[in-house]
Formats: structure tokens, sequence, C-alpha cells
């Protein structure tokens, strides 16, 4: 408990210095506190596509979101019952102007209360460390800390991610950008939901509901061998969302104990 305690400090700290501007994401995923077993390599493969996005690049030479497909490879580590590390590898992007091109790379640390699925009430807390190419975002380096809260009442799920972005430019340039699920179980590996991925704005002042983006997600998933799988679609609810993205998740241990 103690070292969870310390990683959500330490990430509150982290959030409360900086701040940062995104142009796209290449992880759509509202995190439940789910960890690798310890010593078990985790790889889970991210895509997206955007048949109908932004035409406007977020800033000068960015990713241009309409027609745009994105994704990256995490690789995952359970270092112990309650901390997993990860690494994201490449993250790559083809848009309608530039073409393929890499995006950068992360790494993450996941602090969860162990055995998060057989908890009522689960709580957590991700940092992800990123070096961005520059046609990813506007600064090299940033990071993200998003608090994980949630709740498996049986057979619904509900789970909170309240993140926070920075790119080490202010307290005020902190971009609150929340992101919540609620599932229903239908079955014990399948489960059908809603999620909800906004951006608010730097915590300074959040931007008027128009120019704010949220996307609500349509989801269904399976989980079991020869792997997990998560798809959707998500539509836009304000002028600074994009219309219409598709998400997969494909995920599988490597070396399951």
């Amino acid at each position: 408990m103690l070292p969870l305690l310390v990683a959500f400090a330490a990430g509150l700290a982290l959030a409360l210095a900086p701040g940062r501007l995104q142009a796209q994401t290449d992880e759509i995923q509202v995190y439940d506190g789910g960890l690798a077993g310890r010593g078990v390599t985790n790889l889970t493969l991210h895509d997206n596509y955007t048949p109908r996005g932004l035409e406007a690049p977020a800033f000068p030479g960015a990713v241009i979101a309409d027609k745009s497909f994105n994704g990256v490879p995490e690789w995952a580590y359970g270092v112990t019952r309650w901390f997993e590390a990860g690494l994201y590898l490449p993250l790559y992007s083809r848009d309608k102007r530039g073409g393929w091109g890499l995006d950068g790379v992360k790494l993450r640390a996941l602090f969860a209360v162990p055995r998060a699925d057989d908890r009522g009430f689960v709580y957590g807390v991700n940092f992800e460390l990123s070096s961005n190419a520059r046609r990813w975002d506007t600064r090299r380096i940033t990071s993200e800390v998003r608090p994980i809260v949630g709740w498996h009442l049986k057979p619904i799920d509900v789970f909170v991610n309240p993140i926070l972005d920075t790119s080490y430019d202010g307290l005020g340039n902190v971009v609150f950008a929340p992101a919540a699920r609620v599932a229903w179980n239908v079955t014990g590996s399948w489960a059908a939901g809603l999620e909800e991925y906004a951006e608010l704005g730097p915590l300074r002042g959040l931007r008027p509901w128009r120019q704010q983006s949220h996307q609500v997600f349509a989801i269904v998933g399976r989980s079991g061998p020869p792997f997990d799988v998560e798809a959707g679609v998500g539509f836009g609810l304000t002028p600074a969302s994009d219309a219409v993205t598709v998400k997969l998740i494909l995920s599988r241990d490597l070396n399951r104990r």
C-alpha cells in the first residue's frame, strides 16, 4: 500500500509542475489497474484509424488527423505484484500529407493494487515519459500522470482516469484530459460498453465546450486465448473533436506462468 501512496504523491508533484499541447494519441484505452503477473512479459498492439477527423494540423508540421492511421506495440513486464514497467516502441503513424513516419518512444511505470480483477474497488497510478518526433508534439519531452479509480460492481465495471498531461512548461499549462469507461460483462469473457475521452484544456483556464475535445466510443471486448481483443468506434461531440475514430487493441502474455 505504501508504494502506491508514494507513487501517487510523486506523480501529483510531477503533474503540477508543467503542461503540454497534444496533436494526436497513439493509445485509446481506459486503464483498469490490471497488471502483468510477476515475471510475465505482455505485448499489446494499439491501432487507430480516423476516417473522418480534423483536417487542420494542431501545430505547423503536425500529423493531420483526417484519414490518418497510427499505432504502437506496447511491451510490458510484471516487476512485482503491484508494479508493471512498460515500453512503447515504435510509435508510428501515416497521414495524407506526410505519409508514414516514426513518432517517438514512451516509457511507463504502472502501480496498482494487486489482483485488481478480484477486487470491488481498484486504484492505482500510471506515469509515462515520452520522447516525441517533431510531427507528433511541439515539445520533445512530455509526460502523463494517470490516476486510476474504479469499481467492479458485477456485472458492471466503472473506471475513471483523470489524466494530467505535461511538457514541463509551467503549472498553468498542465492539460486535463480525463477518460472514463462503463462496461457490462455479458459473459466471463465478453464485455461491451461505452468510453469517453476528453481534453478540456489547461488548468489555468479550461476551454469553452466547443473548443474542447470529446469522443464517445462504443466498445466490445473478449478476453481469452489466443489473445485478448478490444474494438471500438468513437464519435466526436464537438467541433474540436475527430468526427469518427476506429480503434483495435490486441493483447497477449508471451510467457504466461
